[in-house]
């Protein structure tokens, strides 16, 4: 089964999101708005036990913190991707590198960049023309990070929680 573990943002975060995602986002309705701590992974089931308990180890030693959300940004030309970019990427990069630590899955397709996915699957013209735009929008949200979420792919595509995980307060 494929699994990926990721934090949802506060709802006002993710109403913002949502206002381009459904323009701009073919996910758009197999996921609410996310920023992703690890990439799509699969994973035998009976060695879900084995990450659970690690989740929950990091999860119990990581302090909660706030996310800042401060820009349009894009991947091109990598990928045709546009995000929120998150101005304090620190607690992020810990958070995947302690969940990464003991996630013996395949590597990471890219370099971990924590971020907001508000596009995906543009055109380069569509990604020119969505990004000047959005480039002069004043982006400023914050977004309380208490728990991420391990959280699998149903036969639709539709993902779906199978656990979260509190941080520390």
């Amino acid at each position: 089964m494929m699994y990926s573990i990721v934090v949802f943002p506060s709802s006002k975060v993710q109403e913002v999101a949502n206002s381009y995602r459904k323009r701009y986002d073919s996910a758009y309705a197999l996921i609410p708005p996310y920023i992703r701590l690890k990439e799509g992974f699969e994973l035998d089931e009976a060695k879900l036990p084995q990450l659970v308990s690690h989740l929950e180890q990091v999860a119990s030693s990581t302090d909660s913190f706030t996310a800042h959300f401060h820009r349009v940004s894009t991947f091109h030309p990598t990928t045709n991707v546009i995000y929120l970019a998150v101005q304090n990427k620190e607690p992020f990069v810990q958070l995947h590198q302690k969940i990464a630590a003991e996630c013996v899955t395949e590597k990471e397709t890219y370099a971990y960049v924590p971020h907001l996915t508000i596009g995906r699957d543009l055109s380069d013209d569509e990604l020119r023309d969505v990004t000047g735009q959005l480039s002069m929008a004043k982006i400023d949200l914050t977004s309380e990070v208490d728990r991420f979420h391990l959280i699998y792919q149903l036969e639709d595509g539709i993902w779906s929680v199978y656990q979260t995980f509190l941080l520390k307060k």
